[in-house]
């Protein structure tokens, strides 16, 4: 399976904003967004661009992207489950990538950035109900109980993470002491603090 290799805090000095994809680095001075908050490139610094309704449209798909740590056909197969489901297509898109077992276990502090918890999952340290999942994409469901495995040699990287966390989302209940945590319910926009614009994403592959 393919994945992204490059420097993240390219990511970020990209799209122009912090998109904490580093864990606690992201908070700290070695930040390099913080450092050198403009495109990177020779003439990132430098670069005076007018973007067109496509290029918005663009940026959003690739900031949402980037956030939620997917390819494109990875993301494009999620827009396409979204357009088939019942609801706002936009709304749909973010509450199943919101699902997805790595971001739940993010959410939850579990893990102090998406990418770790997707490493964390891929190496089969959560369990869901029960049951060792391994497949990042795996979609929770109301009521699901996430734990961690007893056997899990990850605990320390775990435990540090949860010291870091200082809220979590609304749709979702943490037990740090016993490195555990529950899903109440699908989330709401509301409860969806991702800063895209999901509606251009939607009209971006409606051309």
């Amino acid at each position: 399976m393919a994945v992204y290799h490059d420097a993240r805090c390219r990511l970020c000095r990209r799209e122009g904003m912090k998109l904490f994809l580093k864990g606690s680095r992201c908070f700290s001075d070695k930040c390099a967004f913080e450092r050198r908050g403009y495109a990177p490139g020779e003439h990132g610094k430098n670069r005076r661009v007018k973007e067109t309704n496509y290029g918005q449209q663009l940026r959003e798909k690739q900031k949402a992207r980037r956030i939620y740590g997917l390819l494109e056909g990875q993301f494009r197969h999620f827009f396409s489950k979204a357009s088939d489901a019942k609801g706002v297509t936009g709304e749909v898109l973010l509450q199943m990538l919101e699902r997805r077992i790595d971001n739940v276990v993010f959410r939850l502090g579990l893990a102090p950035s998406r990418s770790a918890a997707r490493q964390l999952v891929r190496h089969g340290h959560f369990q869901v109900n029960g049951k060792r999942v391994n497949i990042p994409s795996y979609q929770v469901s109301p009521d699901d109980v996430i734990t961690l495995n007893e056997k899990s040699s990850a605990k320390a990287v775990v435990t540090d993470a949860t010291d870091l966390t200082a809220s979590v989302a609304p749709w979702l209940q943490a037990d740090h002491d016993n490195l555990t945590g529950k899903v109440l319910r699908v989330p709401d926009r509301g409860d969806i603090d991702t800063p895209v614009q999901e509606q251009l994403i939607v009209e971006l592959y409606s051309k």
